[in-house]
């Protein structure tokens, strides 16, 4: 318990010292010798959160889990939202093909909302304009 308070106390990580302020109490609950065993259980729980924050933080991170992710452009995102390829110049009547057979499921009279097809609408609009 005594290292449990001092890692609250001290702990310049905040995840760290959130796990340790919150198993406090249950630590105090579970120490005297009459503890029932819901105590115990709730102490030992937490005693593991904590363990399992500090695990977390002084393990090695490998590979790309450290990695941003790559947020898509506004073009990029246009052509997600119409399912057009990202990889090449696209002619308007593609993008008229693609935007008419995005928009039957996503028309209001289909099923589908009136957002999403004003997005659709303003993607196709974007993609149409000559850069």
């Amino acid at each position: 318990m005594r290292i449990v308070a001092e890692i609250a106390d001290l702990s310049e990580e905040t995840l760290l010292r959130q796990a340790a302020t919150q198993a406090l109490p249950s630590l105090r609950n579970a120490s005297p010798g009459n503890a029932d065993g819901n105590a115990k259980d709730a102490a030992r729980r937490r005693l593991r959160i904590v363990r399992e924050v500090l695990h977390t933080l002084a393990s090695p991170r490998f590979g790309r889990r450290e990695a941003s992710v790559k947020v898509p452009t506004l073009e990029e995102r246009y052509r997600q939202l119409l399912e057009l390829p990202l990889d090449r110049r696209l002619s308007a009547a593609e993008i008229h093909r693609a935007y008419k057979h995005v928009a039957k499921r996503a028309h209001p009279d289909a099923g589908g909302s009136a957002e999403e097809f004003l997005e659709l609408a303003a993607a196709r609009e974007a993609l149409m304009k000559p850069k």
